[in-house]
């Protein structure tokens, strides 16, 4: 396989790491089952080079769907996390066990920056997508180095990076009844918790240490237990490992205001205007994933955060998790 690093238009540097770094694959003829080998004989440098630069791109490799997509993934060899199991609030598609497509929202709706599943205490080390039809307009995949982000944050907002760091979070979220996929969190309970009846919700909520309460339209509110907003990546790094951004600026449909979603563990309220900072460094620090037909992205979640820019036509970007984690927070103030 005549495969090789290569820079991509508009590739970020950071001090001596890419964002994102890029395999290309310049063989016409390659065949898939050519590359699953090459990417299963490359795994631990992909994974190492995912974690050390925050994402890998694989472009024009022979992937033409989820099957093929699938295929990669499994030559990862990692521990699948199927989504169902996820406490995700997007409607999403399975398409075969391992792969789902991305959330179901409809194309003029501005998904925000976040890292997959922070505000849940089960969230996946990798989330990795693949294009298989691009948007006629529009449709980027933005990402976002997270510890660039937090170093710059810190520096400009102290204070509010310290209440981050010593108060961590919690997110409060209203889930319908049943699954309404004209919005981007429109998830319901019992498919969210994988439960049948009101019983079985409040079972789960209770092993999970969530505090809820039934509304209107048999809907239910639920709230986290405190959830950390940065995490410690070891080696000096730190990164802003939350869904702030995505919950402040975009958790809004007929049953959520994004004003309420989100708060300090300890009851206080964010700086909402250190949050809107946040928000505009990482829109000053993103890279436009621009899809082409066929690319692989493998993001390390912990170390980049992502985004969905609106789109005009058809599009079809897939994805898939791995590696389920669960964190926890105790407020130390």
């Amino acid at each position: 396989m005549n495969i090789a690093p290569s820079p991509v238009d508009k590739q970020q540097t950071y001090g001596d790491s890419v964002f994102p770094y890029a395999f290309v694959c310049s063989e016409s003829d390659a065949t898939l089952a050519a590359a699953t080998d090459w990417v299963g004989e490359h795994r631990d440098e992909i994974l190492g080079l995912a974690n050390q630069h925050g994402a890998v791109l694989l472009r024009d490799f022979p992937v033409e769907n989820a099957e093929g997509f699938d295929a990669i993934i499994q030559s990862l060899r990692l521990e699948n996390f199927p989504y169902k199991k996820s406490l995700s609030n997007a409607v999403r598609i399975n398409r075969t066990e391992r792969v789902f497509s991305a959330n179901e929202a409809p194309p003029e709706v501005r998904i925000y920056f976040h890292h997959e599943m922070a505000q849940t205490p089960l969230f996946p080390k990798w989330i990795m997508f693949s294009c298989e039809i691009a948007a006629q307009q529009g449709g980027a995949t933005p990402i976002c180095r997270s510890d660039v982000l937090w170093e710059r944050l810190a520096a400009e907002c102290p204070e509010f990076a310290q209440a981050c760091e010593l108060k961590g979070l919690t997110y409060s979220n209203v889930m319908p009844n049943d699954d309404d996929a004209k919005s981007g969190m429109g998830r319901s309970w019992r498919s969210t918790l994988g439960v049948a009846d009101r019983e079985g919700a409040e079972a789960r909520l209770r092993e999970l240490n969530y505090s809820w309460e039934w509304l209107e339209g048999e809907s239910l509110r639920a709230t986290t237990p405190p959830l950390p907003a940065v995490m410690d990546l070891g080696n000096g790094r730190k990164s802003f490992f939350n869904q702030m951004i995505a919950a402040y600026c975009g958790w809004k449909d007929p049953s959520n205001d994004p004003s309420g979603a989100i708060r300090h563990a300890d009851g206080s309220p964010l700086d909402g205007d250190a949050v809107r900072r946040a928000a505009q460094l990482a829109e000053e620090l993103a890279f436009d994933l621009e899809w082409q037909v066929g690319d692989v992205v493998i993001l390390d979640n912990t170390v980049a955060m992502h985004a969905r820019s609106p789109f005009v036509g058809t599009r079809k970007v897939v994805a898939s998790l791995a590696e389920m984690n669960t964190h926890s927070f105790t407020v130390t103030v």
